[in-house]
């Protein structure tokens, strides 16, 4: 499988370009050239053009029955994937599918309720897929990648920067090799990339990931691993607790008393009320009440 994303869709992270390997050839960069090449390789080879934001690419040829390739998609979501899922059953039920749901069905309707409703981050949603997978999925409407692959890297699963600064995703090394000289890396185990997050880890979604350089069997650096910074964390959003969290008081909101009883659902703590003061006593410790 194959993705070219320009650079409006998919930004290079830091790190991933390495300087070019003096007399080094890298073939042309750029959708077009990368298609063609895959096309060419694979008579069985699938190619959607994206416009200008990119393209992808599918070939059955050579797979492991254990691992497949599947290729689909629904309401202008396309989904590329290798691997095999073994909480299939659980996540159809989850997402109100039929039996007859695929890998690439269930990872679009779990795209789609996070991106429509979203009551959980990415992060849940890939942690929540058990098994072996790596996966690229492109929203034709919002223009969105979103590419994971699972925590232990049990699928061969590359990315890599052009010469004309296009995000390229495969599961053949040599096609990066070719496409990216030295600036390619495998794709980080236990991450997920996405358009508007850039890449994340979905096993420590709080954490920050940092770039380290690699450098292959003749010294040359080509491209970064990411490792989780166990030092840089995230900020969560997760609001305060404990008395700096329960905002002003009745008296010093100024509030009218006729709009007490709407006050505690979206402002602050009114204190006076039975739903306020029952939350408030809630959060007292026996070692405080002695």
């Amino acid at each position: 499988m194959l993705a070219v994303f320009d650079p409006t869709v998919a930004k290079c992270p830091e790190g991933l370009r390495s300087p070019p390997v003096a007399g080094g050839a890298v073939a042309a960069g750029g959708a077009g050239a990368l298609m063609k090449g895959f096309a060419g390789a694979h008579a069985d080879a699938v190619t959607v053009s994206l416009g200008p934001a990119g393209a992808l690419a599918y070939s059955a040829a050579n797979q492991s029955p254990l691992v497949p390739r599947l290729f689909g998609a629904v309401n202008d979501i396309f989904c590329l994937f290798q691997g095999h899922i073994e909480n299939i059953a659980s996540l159809k039920q989850h997402y109100g599918l039929s039996k007859t749901a695929t890998e690439v069905t269930i990872l679009i309707e779990a795209y789609r309720t996070l991106r429509d409703r979203g009551p959980l981050p990415a992060s849940q949603v890939v942690r929540d897929l058990s098994g072996k997978f790596a996966f690229i999925l492109y929203d034709t409407l919002s223009k969105s990648t979103f590419v994971a692959a699972d925590a232990d890297g049990s699928i061969p699963f590359f990315w890599g920067v052009d010469s004309e600064n296009h995000l390229v995703f495969s599961d053949n090394v040599d096609l990066l090799k070719a496409s990216c000289g030295n600036s390619f890396a495998p794709f980080p185990k236990g991450c997920f990339y996405t358009t508007s997050g850039g890449l994340q880890s979905f096993e420590h979604p709080l954490n920050e990931l940092k770039p380290v350089p690699r450098v292959d069997s003749q010294g040359q650096m080509c491209g970064s691993n990411y490792k989780v910074d166990s030092e840089a964390k995230k900020d969560s959003g997760i609001p305060r607790v404990g008395s700096a969290a329960d905002g002003p008081t009745i008296s010093e909101a100024k509030i009218p008393l006729r709009w007490l009883p709407f006050y505690h659902f979206g402002i602050s703590s009114c204190g006076l009320c039975p739903v306020c003061l029952m939350l408030k006593y809630s959060r007292t410790t026996p070692e405080t009440t002695r």
